[in-house]
């Protein structure tokens, strides 16, 4: 019986696959190209639009900073903004930290209205 199994598999040789050497760097190539129109480049208009809006802040703008606050701006700097955030009180921030530039009585898209 061993014999038997010795003699058939040794005469079916493996088949190996045949494929186009060129069939992996064009798979690697749609990837790529897919990651980019689905991740990089959505990512890459975000932050030029954010780079937009920071640009254009301005004095007497309402702004909504990343921690949280809302405030007024006083005073436009090269890197940094005063922003009033209650009466008779101002804080330094860089312009980094503007998280949304507010319309007049418009509230921020993260805070749901009260009911």
């Amino acid at each position: 019986m061993n014999l038997l199994f010795f003699t058939i598999a040794q005469a079916a040789p493996a088949a190996t696959p045949k494929g186009s050497p060129l069939q992996f760097p064009i798979m690697m190539a749609l990837l790529f190209g897919v990651m980019y129109f689905m991740m990089i480049r959505p990512q890459r208009r975000r932050d030029k639009a954010r780079k937009e809006m920071i640009a254009n802040v301005k004095a007497n703008d309402r702004v909504l900073l990343t921690s949280g606050i809302l405030g007024n701006v006083q005073k436009v700097g090269e890197t940094s903004l005063i922003v009033q955030i209650a009466e008779k009180t101002k804080i330094e921030v860089v312009k980094a930290a503007v998280s949304q530039v507010l319309e007049n009585g418009e509230t921020p898209s993260e805070i749901e209205p009260a009911k």
